[in-house]
């Protein structure tokens, strides 16, 4: 019979080109992960941003509605908020220092801004933030003053060092006392200072301060605006942090940098040494070694971002191993390639700053590849801008995936799949203080 035949035929050679194909599969060279080429436009994974998202985050009603308490007629005396480090650490640190005097019934002294030669800068709150902005949005909130009352305008205040402490700090325990004795304080917010026990009116100030209340001057915002248009559009913000001091702080150890590079990151070391042979594994597949340059093109390859993107890069100064980000994706613009070398030239740490941070709540979509006080504001600024596309890349992930051996194709798909499910589930898209989950 003919049809027994054909069908024999036609099984031996739907055997043969299996057989084929799995030897294609088996047998082609394999690359190290971290010289591995990949086209974008071979890719058959959708690009990240058009996924449906699960969950996304909100600003909560109770903060948006209106004041949760009235202020209290009589105050207990004034707070300054003394902030320290970059511009977008005592950002945060005057976000905390809000939600404390209200919590204390203070009235608020506009902050000082510690001049840090770290940093390169020298401004202060007004310098950087509309001051008369500030203070007429935080009417109902909390009440703030330029100066204060004569009797006590001569006097420095007294210092309350809350740095240190960490946890469930009670300010009203420790620090309502020295308040109501010298009537006047300042104050360095408790790190990882919890806020869920807060009552509603103090976290309502902290968030309104936060997000609702600090808005550029006006001579910066017309810089910010025109760096905004300068940018290609539609364009990416890129964070990426990978400097000397970064990487020595990070005790992490790294091969296949630059003699330049290894130099610098040695000279910032100090004594704090990389890990070495297994706790170095450790650390790293913990998710503590930043993400070189050329790690981060990997993942954005592996999300389908297409190589010709326009890329902002939000970066501080001395960026090492740009190259392997750049020799990539080629259409990288910074700062110091869309300011005069002048103007560039004459800017402090925190002007930097702010023009990376108002170009990042204002692009199509941003990339971190940490999840430092800039990335945390940017995402909840850009969540409540009603902004979805907010992404922060895997260090833990990228570790564990690459110290299992997977390279090539199969390292591009793991990563796929972590960052999928991260992006679907809105993970660190906003903190929890001021935002509520939404399921779409």
């Amino acid at each position: 019979m003919i049809v027994p035949t054909v069908g024999k035929t036609l099984l031996s050679i739907t055997v043969i080109f299996f057989s084929i194909f799995l030897a294609l599969i088996l047998f082609a060279p394999s690359f190290p992960f971290f010289q591995y080429p990949v086209n974008s436009s071979l890719s058959d994974r959708p690009e990240i941003w058009s996924l449906r998202r699960i969950v996304e985050w909100r600003p909560c009603n109770w903060w948006l509605q209106g004041h949760p308490a009235a202020l209290s007629a009589k105050s207990n005396g004034y707070i300054r908020v003394d902030c320290y480090g970059g511009l977008n650490q005592m950002r945060r640190d005057l976000c905390d220092g809000v939600g404390v005097a209200r919590l204390l019934n203070a009235t608020l002294v506009l902050p000082k801004f510690e001049v840090a030669a770290y940093w390169n800068e020298s401004s202060e709150f007004g310098d950087i933030f509309d001051v008369d902005y500030f203070i007429q949005q935080m009417s109902g909130f909390i009440k703030v003053v330029k100066e204060l009352p004569a009797e006590i305008a001569s006097k420095e205040p007294f210092h309350v060092d809350c740095s240190k402490r960490k946890g469930l700090y009670d300010y009203v325990e420790s620090v309502l006392p020295s308040l109501l004795e010298h009537h006047y304080i300042s104050i360095t917010p408790a790190m990882s200072q919890r806020r869920d026990r807060y009552p509603l009116h103090a976290k309502a100030a902290f968030c309104q301060a936060c997000y609702n209340a600090m808005r550029l001057t006006s001579t910066l915002e017309k810089k910010a605006s025109e760096l905004l248009k300068a940018i290609p559009k539609p364009f990416l913000s890129l964070h990426l942090r990978f400097e000397p001091d970064m990487v020595a702080y990070s005790q992490c150890e790294y091969s296949n940098l630059s003699p330049a590079s290894m130099q610098a990151i040695d000279a910032a070391r100090g004594d704090r040494k990389a890990w070495t042979g297994e706790q170095a594994r450790i650390w790293r597949n913990r998710g503590k070694c930043p993400l070189t340059p050329n790690e981060t093109a990997i993942i954005l390859q592996a999300l389908s971002i297409p190589i010709d993107t326009n890329i902002y890069l939000a970066a501080g100064d001395g960026l090492m191993e740009l190259e392997g980000l750049t020799s990539v994706y080629t259409n990288v613009f910074t700062k110091s390639t869309l300011h005069s070398v002048e103007d560039f030239a004459n800017m402090h740490g925190n002007t930097k700053a702010a023009l990376d941070y108002y170009v990042s709540i204002s692009s199509g979509s941003y990339v971190a590849t940490y999840f430092g006080n800039m990335d945390k504001m940017v995402a909840a600024m850009r969540a409540f801008k009603g902004l979805p596309n907010t992404l922060f890349l895997s260090r833990r992930g990228f570790a564990v995936l690459t110290s299992q051996g997977l390279k090539g194709k199969a390292l591009l798909e793991a990563l796929w799949r972590v960052h999928r499910d991260d992006f679907v589930m809105g993970v660190g898209s906003a903190l929890p203080d001021c935002f509520c989950e939404f399921k779409l």
